[in-house]
């Protein structure tokens, strides 16, 4: 992968990106089953690579984050509240501070309304983030952001993926993603078009997310990229935007003999991007998808692959 950061990560995710030249033609997206993937890099891994994986969805950065705090000997205060994690983020402490910060990403997955509760808990938050310096902290107060959902946090994080840490543009662009705003379309667009593989693969997420058809012809580009899992979370967002352009990619992750070839991809996240690609034919119109859900889910080796393509069959059959 390209330009890379350091922080906490949780050591059992393989790192699947290098940085690599952004130009491709369209004959050469689907790679030589029996060659590696052309003008793969050795680079250090990046924890946030690492952090979200294949793809950016918020379970998969919790998840994360709960080995991050084993890993710092930390016991998780369930008990306290959302204003306690808030206090906590002022303390003297930094890894109190990210502590903090993480148990209240967890609230949030469970109810990620729970700073309603309580006026003012979301201006805490963004003036805190604004005031942070711990870089580990503002990241996982990006996340945060990012779960509750605040259209008024977007200038903000508008700023951070503006500036120069790479990592906080990552969590920026999904915080970004998540809530949703319009006004992130063009700077999440022009953040699709960065030398970072990290940062495109999570710009075409938050594209995706945003659900605006705007994002198309970036997210074209992002479907002949020579990074696979760029590719594939490209080709995911335009699933979720109902374009089928994406779907010659999506039959690549379903391909175990090229998936295979990824470079550092582990038997579990190969399944991971199967399952993925076989929820996203769900959104899809398209003559070869019932031929490709019923191969699946007869044949496949793998039970949870076959369990999501008889589920996705069983959801377009109710809606016609």
């Amino acid at each position: 992968m390209s330009e890379e950061h350091e922080s906490p990560t949780e050591s059992s995710t393989a790192n699947l990106t290098e940085e690599q030249d952004s130009t491709v033609q369209p004959e050469n997206r689907f790679p030589d089953p029996l060659a590696p993937l052309e003008d793969e890099e050795d680079e250090p891994t990046s924890a946030l690579r690492s952090f979200m994986g294949l793809f950016v969805v918020p379970l998969l950065v919790v998840l994360a984050c709960v080995a991050v705090f084993i890993g710092f000997g930390w016991i998780a205060y369930d008990q306290n509240s959302s204003q306690d994690y808030i206090n906590d983020l002022r303390h003297w402490s930094k890894p109190r501070r990210s502590q903090a910060a993480y148990e209240l990403a967890k609230i949030l997955v469970a109810d990620p309304r729970a700073l309603d509760e309580t006026p003012g808990l979301k201006a805490q938050v963004r003036e805190i983030y604004t005031a942070a310096e711990n870089d580990d902290m503002k990241h996982y107060l990006a996340l945060v952001l990012g779960f509750t959902k605040d259209p008024e946090a977007v200038p903000q994080l508008l700023e951070s993926l503006a500036g120069d840490d790479g990592e906080l543009k990552i969590y920026s662009l999904w915080a970004l993603g998540t809530i949703g705003d319009p006004r992130a379309l063009q700077p999440i667009l022009e953040a699709a078009a960065d030398r970072d593989a990290g940062i495109r693969k999570t710009a075409a997420f938050a594209l995706g997310a945003l659900g605006d058809p705007g994002a198309v012809p970036r997210l074209e580009v992002l479907l002949e990229d020579t990074v696979a899992d760029v590719r594939w979370n490209a080709a995911l967002a335009m699933a979720r935007l109902g374009n089928a352009s994406g779907l010659g990619v999506l039959e690549e992750m379903l391909d175990r003999e090229l998936a295979v070839q990824v470079p550092g991809i582990t038997p579990e996240q190969q399944e991971d991007a199967m399952i993925e690609a076989v929820k996203a034919l769900a959104d899809l119109d398209h003559p070869s998808i019932e031929g490709i859900l019923s191969r699946l889910a007869d044949a496949d080796p793998s039970l949870k692959v076959r369990q999501a393509a008889i589920e996705v069959q069983r959801v377009r059959s109710a809606g016609t």
